[in-house]
């Protein structure tokens, strides 16, 4: 009787070894979001604080009524292409059309010139604007992207959560890029 026990403890512990390493594994990737305090970036919550975290690929926003939300997102392919420091939402769009910049093109000949709305469009079902010159908050259809170095200086964010994040960010947002 106990042998058969210990080989039965033996081919649970042998069924349950890859649900262990899943647990340890989803672990490790949900560990690199790294928590983040508005009051670490802006003297006050104004009409909302973002804070895009290049390292831990999450966008962070804060509503003026104590409101948070996280979102993975993309991030930038390289060095050079990434912006850090203080901005803030200018302008909003729903169905953003796209122009590739002249250093997008420079980089990769092949992008077409204008991109309308639609499921083709880089930025997805929404945009929002920041004061620098060619920065957005956007969506995209290529989920893969999310998550991963993909874009040209952009933040990324899934359709879903872009427009989520649309309705609750003013245009006046506060915004850092770390």
């Amino acid at each position: 009787m106990t042998q058969r026990r210990t080989v039965l403890l033996a081919g649970l512990a042998v069924l349950a070894t890859p649900a262990i390493l899943r647990a340890q594994t989803v672990q490790s990737n949900t560990s690199s979001f790294r928590t983040q305090d508005w009051q670490d970036h802006f003297g006050s919550i104004g009409k909302g604080a973002i804070v895009a975290d290049f390292t831990s690929r999450a966008l962070h926003w804060w509503g003026p009524n104590g409101d948070y939300r996280l979102y993975p997102s993309s991030i930038p392919m390289s060095e050079e292409l990434t912006k850090r420091g203080y901005t803030s939402i200018t302008r909003k769009r729903v169905g953003p059309d796209w122009r590739p910049t002249a250093d997008m093109k420079r980089r990769d000949p092949t992008l077409p010139d204008y991109v309308e709305p639609g499921p083709s469009n880089p930025l997805g079902t929404h945009a929002m604007y920041l004061s620098w010159p060619a920065y957005i908050i956007h969506g995209t259809h290529d989920t893969r992207k999310i998550g991963r170095p993909s874009s040209s200086g952009c933040v990324g964010l899934y359709n879903e959560h872009v427009e989520e994040l649309f309705a609750l960010a003013p245009v006046g947002t506060q915004v850092r890029l770390i």
